[in-house]
């Protein structure tokens, strides 16, 4: 008996998106890169950005919230309220910890639905807790930016005008840059000016095997 063959050609489905995972502490220069990336035809999914607007759309996350850190996490608009919340959980962990576990699975299913519509071989991950998070292991590669200590305070000093101490005291909460360097796969260094960190963001992001 003949076997049958089809003559059907099965098309072969398009290769998943490669995922960068995109972070830096304050004052490194991350959003800059993010920008400088978008330039050079890439996607960049902002999940710093996504997770302040999600607070606002969720109702699910409206009500998770408020138990957790009292009704005054939202003000009178029912806008979700960054300042009163960042004083809350400043200096206490658990705290902190509890808020993330709310949020982060929130933007999780943000990004997977905003992945299911990208095309680019390549698309980019931005947010800051990267590697504090374990989110790098979702990642084909991370890439750091990163700065000199001084560099990074005087940038948030000019930005936000805020004081030297100020600026400290939000770094020394951020996990050490060295320990970022040692896990990272891809560096930037942005400690000169803006055409020079074009210059590097461009040869990194296109040195990705």
């Amino acid at each position: 008996m003949e076997e049958l063959h089809s003559e059907t050609q099965q098309t072969e489905p398009e290769p998943a998106p490669k995922i960068i995972g995109l972070t830096g502490g304050i004052g490194s220069g991350k959003t800059t890169v993010a920008r400088f990336i978008e330039e050079f035809g890439f996607p960049v999914y902002y999940s710093d950005d996504r997770a302040k607007a999600i607070v606002n759309e969720s109702e699910d996350l409206k009500i998770k919230i408020k138990e957790l850190l009292g009704e005054d996490a939202y003000d009178g608009n029912g806008l979700y309220d960054r300042k009163f919340v960042a004083d809350k959980v400043f200096n206490n962990r658990d705290l902190l910890q509890q808020l993330n576990e709310i949020i982060h699975p929130a933007v999780k299913i943000d990004f997977e639905n905003w992945l299911k519509k990208q095309s680019k071989y390549l698309v980019f991950k931005e947010t800051a807790l990267l590697f504090e998070l374990k989110l790098n292991r979702q990642c084909y590669k991370s890439l750091l930016v990163t700065a000199e200590d001084n560099i990074r305070i005087k940038r948030v000093m000019d930005r936000d005008n805020k004081t030297y101490r100020e600026v400290e005291a939000v770094m020394e909460k951020q996990m050490p840059e060295r320990d970022k360097i040692k896990m990272a796969d891809c560096i930037i260094y942005n400690n000169t000016n803006l055409e020079e960190l074009k210059e590097e963001t461009e040869k990194v992001i296109f040195n990705i095997e």
